[in-house]
């Protein structure tokens, strides 16, 4: 409880005045006195300042009690919300016994989490530290998608879909030196678009420092501010190196970046049928329009094979996932089956326990989406109603992509997986705000119709599935030699090899692009590299590159927003 001196404060200054007033007169009336020693100077007003709650180990009070008292409140209007900010004033240790009581409420493995004293630490690390701390079967991190966001940043980003930037999407290679940036895409209409930067060029020099060999602190430095830039306006000079060993210098000027989740929309002609091909990069809501504008064309120009490159997709709404699922199987085999099912922590069998309602699966959604009001409209998405599909994947194909993948397998879609194993990520959160931070912690565990929800260590393509998380179709490795869209491209012409033989290309590497071909290389980014820290292996002259890293992690993750059926 906080304890306010406020009163005896007051108590004490009314008597010191009365002290003072009775001095200043002499206790007689004398008029020896001077006007200087009779005039009492006004006080000061008493601020109250918050009183800091304590920590005791394994006792955790309810978070309504630390919520929204702020270290440094917010004031004025939220622009995103409309509504006032509820933040008052507060200490550090209420925000940390905020998050610690959230987590321990909230968090799938709440029974996994250390409780260390939260003095220790800084609200941020603080943050960083609750969390799981076990390993999935394969030996890797179970937690590895925890971590915060300025609200602000936050909202602007997932609400409107526009960052900062050249409009670059980069294949991670190397951090350290010799150092390596690949090109994967770039957005439409973007200043890296209009300079010409195609997929796969290599990145050389960055406003004349050398990005390979760069030895200094001082130009890795230059290298971070040009590469990485914070604000709109920032011109930078590169030098890549292309695919067939040409150079290419460009002069770019940072801007706001309207993301756009799908692109390269095509139907191609194969033996086996007409098939339809789209990159889908994001589930954020702007990407509702343009899904359902290439399932229109793919609907119109009869397409009987459908391919969905989900190569750079780390997820996003599942109620973007699930209208996407039903695009591709269509009504009768999605009739009266779910989506996915959450599963939360064994506190919560049978409550949600962010929403607080009865935990009920989310089911196909066969109609448009209003996702301002959250709620479902009566006109019905188009859809194909295929019972195969191809799905390209790597090791940042993850959460709502992979929801999609179980969903689709649950209603006995198959699903042809070409390209890496994806990232394992069966769990999702709700994005919690607290005092202008955006937190992202483990909350849940999607399940599809049959239950199956067992795949923390990815799909995994195989010519010989015997597991669950083992699907058909050809391990192949990211090709950056041929645009996306490409029927030469690597991943793509496998899986038109599959639909119209049933078997996998022998290779997809020529010994001219084996060098570009990214087999282990995973765009997703490790806890480090997502927060700008380097680990103790790395070099602290590695490259940093937070709001990449960070919008990747933001843009791509399983967010769960409800979903309500309007009254129209």
């Amino acid at each position: 409880m906080k304890v306010s001196n406020f009163s005896s404060l007051r108590e004490l200054t009314i008597a010191a005045l009365v002290i003072s007033s009775v001095t200043a007169c002499g206790g007689s009336g004398s008029s020896n006195t001077t006007p200087e020693a009779s005039v009492t100077p006004p006080t000061p007003p008493v601020s109250e300042t918050p009183s800091e709650p304590d920590w005791q180990a394994g006792v955790y009070e309810p978070e309504s009690n630390f919520i929204n008292q702020c270290e440094s409140p917010r004031s004025g209007i939220d622009p995103f919300s409309g509504n006032s900010y509820p933040d008052e004033a507060g200490t550090a240790m209420d925000e940390k016994l905020w998050m610690r009581s959230w987590t321990n409420d909230t968090y799938l493995w709440y029974d996994e989490v250390d409780d260390n004293d939260p003095a220790n630490f800084s609200i941020a690390a603080y943050f960083d530290q609750l969390k799981t701390t076990e390993l999935t079967p394969s030996g890797t991190p179970k937690d590895n998608f925890h971590f915060s966001r300025a609200t602000e940043e936050y909202n602007t980003l997932t609400q409107t879909g526009v960052s900062s930037g050249y409009g670059v999407e980069w294949e991670f290679v190397s951090l350290t030196a010799p150092r390596e940036l690949i090109v994967q895409y770039t957005e439409p209409n973007s200043p890296a678009e209009t300079a010409g930067i195609p997929r796969g060029a290599s990145l050389k020099t960055i406003d004349g420092v050398d990005f390979v060999n760069a030895n200094t602190q001082a130009e890795v430095d230059v290298i971070n501010a040009g590469l990485f830039p914070s604000e709109s306006g920032n011109t930078t000079n590169l030098t890549f190196e292309l695919v067939d060993g040409s150079e290419l210098s460009v002069s770019v000027t940072s801007a706001d970046i309207e993301v756009s989740p799908v692109q390269n929309v095509t139907v191609l002609e194969t033996s086996a049928g007409k098939m339809g091909y789209f990159q889908f990069n994001t589930f954020i809501r702007t990407a509702q329009g343009s899904l359902i504008n290439a399932f229109d064309q793919f609907v119109n120009d009869n397409v009987t094979e459908l391919v969905i490159d989900l190569r750079y997709n780390g997820g996003g709404l599942l109620a973007l996932a699930s209208q996407l699922s039903y695009m591709v199987a269509g009504p009768n085999q999605t009739d009266g089956a779910i989506f996915e099912t959450l599963q939360f922590n064994d506190k919560y069998p049978t409550r949600n326990p962010v929403t607080g309602s009865t935990i009920s699966p989310t089911p196909f959604y066969s109609t448009e989406i209003d996702y301002n009001a959250g709620l479902l409209t009566n006109t019905l998405l188009p859809s194909l109603s295929l019972t195969t599909v191809y799905v390209i994947t790597t090791g940042s194909t993850c959460s709502a992509s992979e929801a999609v993948i179980n969903s689709l397998r649950g209603v006995d879609v198959e699903v042809v997986q070409i390209g890496t194993p994806t990232c394992g990520k069966p769990y999702g959160f709700y994005p919690t705000d607290n005092c202008g931070t955006t937190y992202f912690t483990i909350q849940f565990q999607g399940v599809n119709n049959k239950g199956f929800g067992d795949f923390a260590d990815g799909f995994i393509p195989s010519s010989t599935p015997n597991f669950e998380f083992e699907l058909p179709g050809c391990d192949v490795q990211d090709d950056f030699t041929k645009p996306l869209g490409d029927a030469s491209e690597g991943m793509l012409s496998a899986a038109i090899q599959y639909a119209e033989s049933g078997a996998c290309p022998v290779s997809t590497a020529s010994s001219t692009s084996a060098s570009l071909i990214s087999g282990s290389h995973s765009n997703a980014p490790s806890n480090s590299q997502a927060t700008g820290q380097t680990t103790a292996s790395e070099s602290s002259l590695a490259i940093k590159p937070p709001h990449t890293q960070r919008d990747e992690l933001i843009l791509h993750n399983k967010i769960n927003e409800p979903i309500l059926r309007g009254d129209n």
